[in-house]
């Protein structure tokens, strides 16, 4: 373990072909911390932001008579979903309620369930992880099972209950044998009798037998393997991986098992660069849609655009097709080429040719004068990676050359990354005091971030943030606003106020991100559920284009951030200092 284990987490947001676009989301440990959500073997998932769903705004829409309640609406059209085996969009209807504690018992049950299957698919889509698993004997998994469990005992924020992560691995089991993409893997399709003998078989033992400790929970897998491979066929190593991943994904919504291919996606997301195209992706009805492509890449100079759609792979249709094969297909090492298929709407689909090449993501973007005049400056930070606070204090260099007087900087969108960096990113305009605090349960993960009073700015700062801006994105907003350094603008923040640690694993290259404190602000604020509340509210659903600069007058948000750092600039005028670095 090379790194440091103290960093927070990212909040789920869109699919993202993080093999090709690696934005950092998360926080790690174990080697290091990040903010994110859901890293597939190459998409990553996050929670659509501030657009509001026809089922999300049913949860607003005033009750009538005539009509079922909101909450039924979405049960509605979840068992829907359900039936056409939609999970993702499952899981994405029900976030805001899971962030609300709001689910029923019942429902909760099945989000779990839909949970699972996208899981499931991102699991067995990976290539890579088929083939180790197929290698992979009864003893290894075993081995694999028991340092996980192990880990999250000495590790977790919480106490952890084995006993229900053994049964959540009981109902990944269930669901497992009803997902296609397991049962094609396994090669096995017992019949519905086998099945329900096999988890009367189990619960039975469950019943009798007391689980208490991580060896309890180890034991009593063990025996479900051996049970499951007589009276299944299924290989024992098999199912001991589904109550690996299980334990995992059932301790919080940010803890999760990691293939080796998500794992490698983490680091280079941790480290700003990676082998791709460089697009940002989000599943679309006839393949995937391109969100955003980076400035520079291989894709941008191909032609490609926002907006396009990627329709096909190598000569294959990817329409219907699940998000991670279709991913899988997109990826290859460097110097290799892939053919796709792009529809531009209304001209029909084309073929471009596209080389991997190695690409850079920044994580500072749109650094401009916005106000010549007053000196108005702004730019954004899209992730906090490695090099954030290195690429952020160069553009402050070079926005005062150019005549900076006032800072605007955005974190619209920004789900965070890693701690220190945004620790590091903060402390650029903070000369003292604490920056984010971390409490866990093990001592280890208590620890206090301090200022450091070299090198800060002292300009007029405002800070843009909505409800897509977490996790190391809030631990700067939250420092800024608690020490009264700047003005806060926008809507409340996400709200992910948990460190995770990455622990890679010592059998077959995997790992696990495990949430290990939780993180307060310098006043002892917890963000959990909360977030950071602005100081100037902007009431609008305007959301900016990813990847591309907003003139100020088409974004209320960008407006509202200059007339007040005009304003505050008026009223420091001949108080602070010019906007240049005390050194």
């Amino acid at each position: 373990m090379t790194r440091d284990p103290r960093e927070p987490t990212f909040q789920p947001r869109t699919w993202w072909l993080s093999s090709l676009v690696a934005a950092v989301t998360l926080s790690l440990s174990g080697s290091f911390t990040l903010h994110a959500a859901d890293i597939a073997p190459a998409l990553r998932w996050v929670p659509a932001g501030p657009a509001t769903t026809a089922a999300e705004s049913a949860l607003t829409r005033p009750s009538q008579p005539a009509r079922p309640a909101p909450h039924d609406d979405i049960v509605s059209r979840a068992t829907l979903l359900a039936s056409e085996g939609r999970w993702h969009e499952i899981v994405r209807l029900y976030e805001p309620e899971v962030r609300a504690g709001s689910l029923t018992p019942e429902v909760r049950r099945h989000y779990d369930i839909a949970s699972i299957h996208c899981d499931i698919e991102r699991r067995y889509g990976e290539r890579n992880f088929r083939g180790k698993l197929q290698k992979m004997q009864e003893q290894e998994a075993s081995r694999l099972y028991g340092e996980l469990l192990g880990r999250i005992g000495s590790h977790h924020v919480d106490q952890p209950d084995f006993r229900q992560l053994v049964e959540r691995g009981c109902l990944a089991m269930e669901t497992a044998l009803d997902d296609p993409g397991f049962l094609g893997f396994v090669g096995v399709a017992p019949s519905a009798e086998r099945i329900r003998f096999s988890c009367q078989q189990t619960a039975d033992i469950l019943a009798r037998r007391a689980i208490v400790t991580h060896r309890d929970a180890e034991m009593m897998v063990n025996w479900i393997a051996k049970a499951t491979e007589r009276t299944l066929s299924i290989p024992a190593a098999v199912t001991i991986m589904e109550f690996a991943a299980a334990a995992m994904g059932g301790l919080d919504q940010y803890s999760a098992f990691l293939t080796s291919g998500q794992l490698d996606d983490l680091y280079s997301q941790i480290d700003g660069n990676f082998v791709g195209l460089g697009v940002e992706l989000k599943p679309a009805p006839d393949g995937l849609l391109i969100v955003d492509v980076i400035s520079g890449s291989p894709a941008e100079r191909a032609g490609l655009r926002a907006g396009d759609h990627l329709v096909g792979v190598g000569g294959r249709s990817i329409g219907g097709m699940g998000v991670n094969e279709a991913a899988s297909l997109l990826q290859g090492p460097e110097g290799s080429v892939v053919t796709l298929a792009i529809l531009r709407a209304p001209a029909p689909a084309r073929a471009v040719t596209v080389r991997r090449e190695h690409v850079e993501v920044p994580s500072v973007e749109d650094v401009r004068i916005l106000d010549p005049i007053a000196g108005v400056a702004g730019l954004r930070i899209s992730s906090f990676q490695k090099t954030t606070a290195t690429d952020l204090e160069a553009a402050l260099r070079r926005l005062e050359a150019a005549g900076m007087r006032s800072l605007i900087v955005d974190l619209r969108g920004n789900p965070g990354g890693l701690l220190s960096a945004g620790v590091d990113a903060a402390d650029l305009f903070l000369d003292r005091g604490l920056v984010v605090a971390t409490r866990g349960r093990c001592p280890d993960e208590d620890f206090n971030y301090l200022a450091n009073p070299a090198g800060t700015w002292r300009m007029p700062l405002v800070v843009v943030i909505d409800g897509d801006s977490a996790s190391a994105s809030e631990i700067f907003a939250g420092a800024i606003r608690d020490h009264r350094r700047g003005t806060i603008v926008g809507t409340r923040s996400y709200g992910k106020g948990s460190v995770q640690g990455i622990f890679p694993l010592d059998i077959g290259g995997m790992g696990m991100r495990l949430t290990t404190a939780k993180f307060f602000s310098p006043q002892g604020r917890s963000y959990s559920n909360v977030g950071v509340e602005p100081d100037v509210l902007v009431q609008t659903a305007f959301k900016p284009a990813a990847g591309r600069a907003i003139e100020p007058a088409n974004d209320p948000f960008l407006t509202t951030a200059i007339e007040t750092v005009r304003t505050l600039s008026a009223a420091n005028r001949g108080g602070l200092p010019q906007a240049t670095a005390a050194r």
